[in-house]
């Protein structure tokens, strides 16, 4: 079994639950944890909206419509997912990008997304600026 990496999130803290129900994440673990394996990324922990549900629809990747094969019940406004963070920033760039959780998204998800752009997406504010 690989090795999660460490779980913490993009302040520099202990890596908080993005959701429960439904049950997000790659390890389906409720975190925004990856890995190895996580060859998508999904670092990224978001508030779904009508616009970024369709906007990844009309990219290929249809996140509203259940696939009970898979244990996926579809998703809804309002509800809190691991996004792919390659995903978000297409939808960043696209005027679609839905609010973030900074304390349950991923620090790796920095690699591709400056905290500053999260921040200005974050639900409840701006990260606190850290000198």
């Amino acid at each position: 079994m690989e090795r999660m990496d460490e779980s913490l999130n993009v302040l520099g803290e202990r890596l908080k639950p993005c959701s429960f129900d439904p049950r997000t994440g790659f390890f389906r673990d409720g975190c925004c944890n990856t890995g190895p394996e996580d060859r998508g990324r999904h670092t990224v922990c978001a508030r779904m909206t009508a616009e970024f549900l369709a906007f990844s629809k009309a990219r290929g990747n249809d996140l509203s419509t259940p696939r009970p094969e898979w244990g996926f019940q579809g998703l809804n406004p309002g509800d809190r997912w691991c996004l792919c963070v390659e995903r978000w920033k297409e939808a960043w760039e696209a005027g679609a990008a839905p609010k973030v959780v900074l304390a349950s998204t991923h620090r790796s998800a920095l690699e591709t997304v400056s905290l500053a752009v999260l921040s200005e997406h974050a639900i409840g504010g701006r990260a606190p600026n850290r000198h």
